[in-house]
């Protein structure tokens, strides 16, 4: 689960198995103790896969699960003090390993770097606000620690195949 979306329909599926949620952040969704959990446990599985998720026992997972809920703490952080976020220094240091070696058991679980992945994450924030705000590029290019404009309109192009003025075109709806 990363986005907002996803721990929204998790709950919503829960809820109408019959838990009470208590919480839902990435990797984890907190429910009131129930006798019904176990009994219940092969119907949650069925309903993960059908969403698209899957329950997790795996400690590799949950660390992998952990990276990516820094990731998007350190972007969040970025967008609301408008300094760079050091992701090294703060995976690591929350984590409490080398990032080197949490980098490579990423890397060997997801299939793609870690820093790919960042810079993947980064790259959807900057959709949505471009969609959702009226920041311009270059605010947001300030706000995630970009060097520019111009880099971030090339690293949005790269990574997405759309120009950022491709991004910004209004849409028009048809009534």
């Amino acid at each position: 689960m990363v986005c907002n979306r996803c721990t929204y329909v998790l709950e919503q599926e829960l809820t109408a198995l019959g838990f009470e949620v208590l919480d839902i952040k990435l990797g984890q969704a907190i429910i009131k103790d129930t006798t019904d959990f176990s009994q219940k446990l092969g119907v949650i599985k069925t309903m993960l896969k059908g969403i698209g998720l899957e329950l997790m026992y795996n400690k590799n997972q949950k660390t992998i699960n952990r990276i990516k809920e820094l990731v998007e703490k350190g972007i969040t952080l970025q967008l609301q003090s408008g300094k760079p976020t050091k992701f090294t220094t703060l995976i690591s240091g929350k984590l409490h390993k080398n990032y080197d070696t949490l980098s490579a058991l990423f890397s060997s679980a997801e299939g793609i770097t870690l820093e790919k992945y960042i810079i993947h994450r980064k790259i959807e924030k900057v959709k949505e606000l471009l969609a959702d705000t009226e920041m311009s590029l270059t605010e947001i290019a300030h706000l995630l620690g970009y060097s520019s404009q111009a880099y971030l309109s090339n690293q949005l192009k790269k990574h997405t195949a759309v120009s950022y003025t491709h991004l910004t075109l209004p849409t028009k709806r048809i009534v």
